[in-house]
């Protein structure tokens, strides 16, 4: 739900924090359309999320010295179709890029805490985000925008990183772009296998005889591409009695992708609460 014509009849009813209902605001409606910093460049949402998180603790720092610090990665739109395949599993940046990304930039101010969320946890994740904020925590939720998508929309070709700057019964408030969504639905994103779709017709545009896939046995994570056989799926894309440009841009080949869902959350390093942070147990699976 897109909250800018919102802004103007709600911003009043919300206040920084709110024990009745349980919710928390880092940001009233109103300062968040006035202090978040939306999409910085290519592949650079959690780089701008980083900007968002430094923003809510009280730092001025540059998009551009949080970009270079979170080391965005870019998708190779030129490249043959195996190198481009392996740009996409590691553009825009993981959730560790995030930390180490903060980190820097705040030239050690801030430290970061990742929670996985997949496999499923056995958490509340309002009250859990509301615990944690109202001690003065900033989260940022990493989340597979390839699933839970509602119906009649297109799948999106990315993961996303969004900083969250409250909580409420309405649901989760997150920058680039400001919007609420509903909880059920950020926890089906934020519950994802490190998976990445991708769109038939950026296969196919670079699909040529010589293609060679024997190249992904030699990365590091060779096992994981092993498993999804890019190969097999892609030579089932193309029948070979049909030309490429006959095929309709219906499909995906699944690849591995370096994210992992779940939440990030930030603090000031000489504080409490980062000391909190650290000592906290994973959250306890769904059994």
């Amino acid at each position: 739900m897109d909250l800018n014509g919102l802004c103007g009849d709600l911003s009043s009813e919300k206040s920084t924090q709110d024990e009745k209902n349980n919710s928390v605001m880092i940001w009233s409606l109103a300062e968040a359309v006035q202090k978040q910093t939306l999409q910085i460049g290519s592949s650079a949402c959690g780089a701008t999320a980083v900007v968002n998180v430094l923003q809510a603790l009280g730092f001025d720092i540059s998009s551009a010295v949080v970009d270079k610090c979170v080391q965005t990665k870019l998708r190779k739109h030129d490249a043959p179709l195996v190198e481009y395949l392996m740009s996409r599993s590691v553009a825009g940046a993981t959730h560790q890029q995030l930390i180490d990304g903060a980190e820097k930039a705040s030239e050690g101010k801030v430290m970061g805490r990742f929670f996985s969320f997949y496999p499923e946890r056995s958490v509340e994740l309002t009250a859990w985000l509301t615990s944690w904020m109202r001690k003065g925590a900033v989260a940022i939720a990493t989340m597979n925008m390839q699933v839970a998508v509602p119906e009649g929309e297109e799948i999106p070709d990315a993961w996303h990183h969004q900083m969250i700057f409250g909580v409420d019964t309405e649901g989760i408030y997150m920058t680039n772009p400001l919007e609420v969504e509903k909880r059920s639905l950020v926890e089906r994103r934020l519950c994802s296998d490190s998976l990445l779709l991708v769109r038939q017709q950026d296969i196919l545009t670079r699909l040529s005889e010589g293609t060679d896939f024997s190249v992904l046995a030699q990365l590091p994570e060779h096992s994981l591409w092993e498993q999804v056989d890019v190969a097999r799926q892609v030579g089932q894309m193309v029948p070979k009695d049909v030309a490429p440009a006959e095929v309709s841009d219906s499909g995906f080949v699944i690849i591995p992708a370096a994210y992992r869902s779940g939440v990030t959350l930030f603090a000031l390093r000489h504080s409490e609460l980062a000391n909190e942070l650290l000592s906290a147990s994973e959250l306890p699976l769904l059994h």
